[in-house]
């Protein structure tokens, strides 16, 4: 069914009849289209492919502005289209699945269209404070949480109450699946900036800390270090490490056990969710699982 998805979502792009603009959006790297395999199996009809469609818009044009905002040169391994084309077409082109995607949002029925569209302004606030957050080194989990879930977490969680108000299923458990699905999500690929090589990645090992992303991960360093350590740690903050400061930071992560920690955080929020949908669904079951536990 992904692949009808991507049917519904090239029949999108034709629609703006703009050539410049489906030339730019074939050279956007394809995800793993998370979202979609979501909706799809709690809602696995006509209207579920049509949403899914302009969820994955939505999600690419967020992830436009977000290299931008990034200053990044690579998207899942490739050259993302704001290092090809630069800024302003990354920029334009983001509006323009926006609208398109809205547009389309539209038709569907009105409770799933405000889901939605409040889940992108949550988004939107999401890479907000993401910036924000990046002036200093942050020691807050509260805050870390409530970032995350807004800029991953709230798009994932309103894709499956949308899915499961579709196909009249209970919404508050889909919706707290997805929830705990977006988090668990976004403390993985956080520890895996930290652990992966930059050919598993797509990017740099450790680009996060550089951008200024204090990451789960790293508040939990932070707070088991000693006073001495702590001010090392600091001095890191958006700093291109050397090899030494890598080795010194793995090793801290080994010894406070920040990083177990940080993947336990993530199991324990799957379990959650698992909890909440009992035996409603094995394949969700498999999807929250193999996410929780990938190679770190």
């Amino acid at each position: 069914m992904l692949e009808l998805v991507k049917k519904q979502i090239e029949g999108f792009v034709e629609d703006v009849d703009e050539e410049a603009v489906a030339e730019l959006f074939a050279k956007i790297p394809q995800g793993k289209m998370l979202r979609s395999k979501l909706i799809l199996q709690i809602a696995p009809s006509k209207e579920g492919i049509f949403l899914a469609a302009v969820v994955e818009m939505i999600h690419a044009a967020s992830l436009l502005h977000d290299d931008v905002i990034d200053e990044a040169n690579t998207r899942r391994g490739e050259a993302s289209i704001n290092a090809i084309f630069g800024n302003k077409s990354a920029i334009m082109l983001g509006d323009i699945l926006y609208a398109k995607a809205f547009y389309k949002l539209s038709a569907l029925d009105k409770k799933v269209a405000q889901i939605i569209s409040n889940a992108v302004v949550e988004l939107s606030i999401g890479e907000l404070l993401d910036v924000q957050m990046t002036q200093n080194f942050n020691t807050d989990q509260n805050r870390y949480f409530a970032m995350i879930y807004k800029k991953t977490a709230s798009l994932i969680e309103a894709s499956a109450m949308s899915a499961a108000y579709m196909a009249k299923k209970d919404e508050e458990a889909f919706g707290l699946y997805g929830k705990n699905l977006g988090l668990a999500f976004q403390i993985v690929d956080d520890i895996l900036d930290i652990t992966q090589d930059e050919k598993t990645l797509g990017k740099p090992a450790m680009q996060d800390f550089k951008e200024g992303k204090t990451t789960l991960p790293y508040i939990y360093l932070y707070e088991r270090l000693n006073e001495e350590d702590k001010t090392k740690l600091l001095s890191l903050f958006k700093k291109e490490l050397n090899s030494q400061e890598r080795a010194w930071l793995y090793e801290k992560f080994e010894e406070t056990k920040a990083l177990d920690d940080a993947k336990k955080r993530a199991r324990e929020l799957g379990l959650e969710a698992l909890a909440v949908l009992g035996d409603e669904d094995s394949r969700l079951k498999e999807i929250m699982s193999s996410l929780i536990e990938r190679t770190y």
